[in-house]
């Protein structure tokens, strides 16, 4: 165990605590508008720092650096293009989002397809975000017991209290700012940390020699269909992903969504590019170790300088907790507004619909603990999370925006097909070795494009009322 490691980590968690305390503050977060939005104030760079920092939790430091280690740097660009492919797409739909703002995706389907749409979507978000938070514990859990006496399981419970506390505490004020500090962290270790460990290697072409064979080759050894197994997921969730859609609501303009997407697309390169240098690096100097913990290893084991290594950890923290609290208080506002503000509001009032959203957090903290106990390694867990979610709200949700003749029913099969066909593959045990998403996206597109023909089309005034037409 590194003191300056723990110090540094400590520090940090320190640090993220003081800012969600600060903003919870009455005068800040008054409504549960307020708890989700900020506001709708939040100025450009923490714009695109809460927009990246979100995006790029422990499923890129520790699942894409698995996939990374294992197959190598060509197969791991694959993996992580479904970041800037899916940005180039959301790109085109920014203004859009902005001038259809709702407070979850299942509200903005309900708009175009009526409440039952919206009631089935709050229920697969919910279950798909419960997933990615728990995978947040489990890459945390895995940092803290490199540096600490702490078993990846009581890690795991740290990280969880640490990222309920931020997001209970002041919402997307909190978030918001919190990324920002973690951006500052995470782009400086990753970037620092690149030309060091390559001298550690003994320069680029002793890394490539020390590649293996396989992780050489354009595929890593996958087949194609096998590799657009773990693109399409990340690509999907990205397409319709509810917490960039409440960021870019939450930005002052429709100009300012647009140039933070922009920023997003820029930075989202200066991140994942070193993860792939790094964990394929690991797999030359720690052969054979879990990849989950390839990037990690780098700096406990002291192949970097230790106050190098001590921000490196810090930042997969920062990862952690910043991905782990938007996706908390993503799912927690499915609750809140998806399902109690439409039964209870009228009695409880905004104030009753914050309350709502708090304890839904602590509830929502709870399941994924169990949850993240189940699946064996965090790439795992965020592969079926990513593909519920995109398999079946993606296509629902780009049906909104790009496609008038979708219809009620289609948005319906669509949801119900991508959920259980994505299921039913895991509960198989994913035949073939194939991930779910290669079943469950092709079934779940037929089923809106079949349902949707064979129904009649929205009128204009249907298509009006969902703010894209």
């Amino acid at each position: 165990m590194q003191t300056t490691h723990l110090v540094l980590i400590t520090a940090y968690l320190l640090v993220m605590v003081g800012i969600g305390l600060y903003f919870s503050r009455s005068s800040k977060v008054r409504t549960g508008e307020d708890f989700l939005f900020a506001g709708r104030s939040l100025p450009t760079p923490v714009m695109i720092a809460t927009l990246v920092v979100t995006w790029v939790g422990s499923g890129t430091i520790i699942g894409g650096a698995n996939f990374a280690y294992h197959y190598g740097p060509f197969a791991g660009l694959v993996f992580f293009a479904g970041t800037p492919v899916g940005i180039l797409v959301l790109l085109l739909a920014a203004r859009r989002i902005r001038r259809a703002a709702r407070h979850t995706v299942p509200e903005l389907l309900e708009a175009r397809f009526g409440t039952g749409v919206r009631t089935v979507a709050a229920v697969v978000t919910t279950l798909a975000y419960v997933g990615l938070v728990a995978s947040q514990f489990v890459g945390g859990g895995y940092v803290l017991a490199l540096i600490t006496p702490l078993t990846p399981t009581q890690g795991a419970l740290v990280v969880a209290a640490v990222v309920t506390v931020l997001t209970v505490t002041g919402g997307l004020f909190s978030v918001a700012y919190t990324d920002f500090v973690s951006a500052v962290i995470v782009f400086g270790a990753l970037i620092i940390a690149v030309p060091l460990i390559l001298v550690a290697v003994g320069g680029l072409p002793v890394y490539w020699e020390g590649l293996p064979e396989v992780a050489r080759t354009p595929t890593g050894g996958l087949s194609p269909l096998q590799l657009l197994g773990y693109f399409l997921p990340l690509f999907l969730l990205l397409l319709a992903d509810q917490n960039l859609y409440q960021r870019l609501a939450a930005a002052k303009d429709e100009r300012a969504a647009r140039s933070s997407t922009l920023g997003m697309l820029v930075a989202s390169f200066f991140v994942f590019v070193p993860v792939i240098v790094l964990a394929t690096s690991a797999s030359v100097l720690m052969p054979g170790i879990n990849g989950d913990e390839s990037v990690l290893r780098l700096a406990s084991d002291g192949h970097l300088p230790t106050v190098i290594g001590g921000l490196l950890l810090a930042g997969a923290v920062a990862f952690v907790i910043t991905t782990g609290s938007s996706f908390m208080l993503s799912a927690a506002s499915n609750i809140a507004f998806d399902l109690f503000a439409r039964f209870g509001k009228a009695r409880a009032g905004e104030r009753g619909t914050l309350v709502v959203q708090r304890l839904s957090v602590v509830a929502i903290a709870l399941v994924a603990i169990a949850l993240g106990l189940y699946f064996p390694t965090v790439l795992d867990l965020q592969m079926y999370s990513y593909t519920i979610y995109g398999a079946a709200i993606t296509p629902a949700v780009l049906a909104v925006l790009f496609w008038k003749r979708a219809t009620t029913a289609g948005a319906v099969a669509a949801l119900v097909t991508g959920t259980a066909v994505t299921i039913g593959w895991e509960v198989a045990g994913a035949p073939g070795g194939f991930n779910g998403v290669i079943m469950a996206l092709p079934a779940a597109v037929l089923a809106l494009v079949v349902a949707s023909l064979l129904t009649k089309a929205p009128d204009a005034r249907t298509l009006e009322a969902a703010g894209v037409d």
